[in-house]
């Protein structure tokens, strides 16, 4: 009930179209803002997944450019390469099509387009884009980042390899379209991965030391869509009522952590995904248990609770926050998340992660005092 206690703002700038086929009103959308010519930002594996050709009859009526370079965890780089091509381009809007990649890409696009600067670093950081970017769609393809309703972009500075936040309300998409008939072909092992991305978003935002009712109502609504769909659409890929409730429950995470936050989870999956080039799901996925164990006496009733939407029964709230965690590494067993030791890590890179992991803008998040000390001893026990 302490949550009630905080004052709170909620703004919500995205309209949300969300349902199967919903693509085909991208025309009429494009036509509503006004949008004659389109820079999309994607990534080669869209179009060899045909995604592409699905929305092409939609901009028949306008020019577009595609900028398809971007790649997974993406690099400052990526973002003026892109920019550089918009520029000559000169588009009246912009829409990503994707993952989480290709949104943040965009959004850093945006941003390098409403400055002066063309070094996208110098909008590392809170409040540095200071005015509207250009009108923006984005049409997510995988069910996890929840970046198409945020006001956050990570992009990875190619220098040092840490993941930094651009975090601003200027580069919220103005529309998102949530097609779940779009996320049918993501192989059963990035259905996992981002699945599991947006129950952490969720679980994060949940116990932060920055959430609210509201949050928490948001971020239960998610955990439950994807604790009881995760594993059919992981199983049953082209099962659209499970992808359906995976697609909307990540956009309900993304909804509670954009006005909460993500926490210790989220720092230590940036530092490994910024060092080893990892899916940022995977990343979550294997460390979410390990944080949950640390967090778990100052979550005690909150992760109860989460150990209900999974359907444990329990007679003390201990008992049901140890079945939360017991729950999680379950989960993991049956998605197949592998170990820690598949994307690279190596125990001589500790020091090195934990400071990255420290310094991370959400560090402050985390319902326990995270030191640099105890991201070593949370790493050292990864297996």
């Amino acid at each position: 009930m302490k949550d009630l206690k905080k004052e709170f703002c909620f703004e919500m700038p995205t309209e949300l179209e969300f349902g199967v086929g919903k693509i085909g009103t991208l025309a009429e959308k494009l036509e509503e803002m006004r949008i004659e010519k389109l820079l999309i930002v994607t990534d080669r594996g869209i179009e060899k997944a045909g995604i592409l050709d699905k929305i092409e009859s939609n901009l028949r009526d306008i020019g577009y450019k595609i900028y398809d370079k971007v790649e997974p965890n993406p690099k400052d780089f990526h973002v003026e390469e892109g920019a550089e091509i918009a520029k000559e381009f000169d588009p009246d809007g912009m829409m990503a099509l994707g993952g989480g990649s290709p949104i943040d890409c965009a959004k850093g696009i945006g941003a390098l387009l409403s400055g002066e600067d063309d070094d996208i670093r110098e909008y590392f950081g809170k409040d540095t884009v200071e005015k509207e970017i250009l009108p923006f769609i984005a049409v997510p393809t995988t069910a996890g980042t929840g970046s198409e309703v945020t006001f956050s972009s990570v992009i990875t500075d190619s220098a040092s390899n840490n993941k930094e936040s651009i975090r601003s309300p200027f580069i919220a998409p103005d529309l998102s379209i949530l097609d779940p008939e779009l996320t049918t072909s993501l192989p059963k092992n990035l259905t996992a991965y981002s699945g599991m991305d947006a129950f952490t978003h969720a679980i994060e935002a949940y116990t932060a030391k920055t959430a609210t009712t509201l949050t928490n109502n948001f971020a239960l609504g998610s955990m439950e869509l994807i604790l009881k769909n995760i594993e059919k659409a992981y199983q049953k890929p082209k099962d659209m009522d499970s992808r359906s409730a995976m697609l909307l429950g990540s956009t309900i995470a993304g909804i509670a952590f954009n006005h909460s936050d993500v926490a210790s989870v989220h720092c230590m999956a940036e530092s490994l995904g910024g060092k080893y080039d990892a899916p940022h799901g995977l990343c979550n996925s294997i460390i979410l248990p390990y944080v949950m164990e640390y967090n778990k006496e100052y979550c005690l009733e909150k992760y109860a609770r989460v150990a209900e939407l999974m359907g444990y029964e329990y007679e003390t709230i201990e008992q049901g926050a140890i079945k939360s965690v017991e729950g999680i590494k379950e989960l993991n067993e049956k998605l197949k998340i592998p170990s820690i030791d598949e994307i690279g890590f190596r125990q001589k890179d500790i020091e090195e992660l934990a400071e990255m992991s420290v310094n991370n803008l959400s560090n402050e998040s985390n319902p326990r005092e995270m030191k640099k000390e105890d991201y070593i001893r949370l790493f050292r026990k990864m297996r």
